[in-house]
Order: structure tokens, then sequence, then C-alpha cells
């Protein structure tokens, strides 16, 4: 499946990750494909309610919190650039599926990183 929201199609998930040579291509790409499963995630069963989308967001950043240990293994981590870029796109999706009071903090609460 493939994210069909007209205004994610072309979006460059981790952008600034991306242009960070701190930062393995390789689990940058990863990260990618967290963001982007949540998008298909979220468009298989839209979410009914700001909640829901937490429960999916929650289970996405539950995942960054796997990868954030690979980074580690890679003398690399999610810190301070990386989470505010992690997050602006969480922000992104939620904005793009409509859920515009959606709150950066808790759409990514679980983080530990």
């Amino acid at each position: 499946m493939s994210i069909a929201n007209p205004q994610l199609q072309q979006y460059d998930f981790l952008a600034d990750m991306q242009s960070d040579a701190y930062f393995p291509p390789f689990l940058v790409a990863k990260g990618r494909q967290i963001l982007i499963r949540l998008c298909e995630a979220i468009e298989a069963e839209p979410p009914p309610s700001l909640d829901a989308l937490y429960l999916l967001t929650h289970a996405a950043t539950e995942e960054f919190n796997r990868l954030a240990a690979e980074f580690e293994r890679h003398d690399s981590e999610i810190e301070t650039a990386a989470r505010e870029n992690i997050g602006g796109d969480f922000e992104v999706i939620a904005h793009a599926y409509g859920f515009d009071s959606a709150d950066v903090e808790e759409l990514i609460a679980p983080r530990d990183w």
C-alpha cells in the first residue's frame, strides 16, 4: 500500500535527519518507514477520534524507541534535532488527516528519546 493523502504523497519524511551525516542513512530510512506505515494505518482504518489517533501514534513512537537503540549502536542518537524532526513529522501527519488540534507532545508521549 502507498500513501493516498495528496499532502503526504511527496512529503519528505525526516528531511533534516537525511541531510545530516550524523544519522546513518539506513537508520533514517527505517524511521521514514515507521512514518509511512503510520500513514498507511491511518488510511486503512481512519481513527474516529483524537484518542484513537494517539493510539496509532503511540505505537509508532514505540517503534522509534526501539530504533533509538540501533542509532546508539552506530555511534549516533535521537538527540534534539532528531526529536524535533520526528515530532514535527508526526504533527504534519496529524494535520494532514484532519487532526488539527492534536498536541505534538501527546502524539509522541511514550518516547524515550
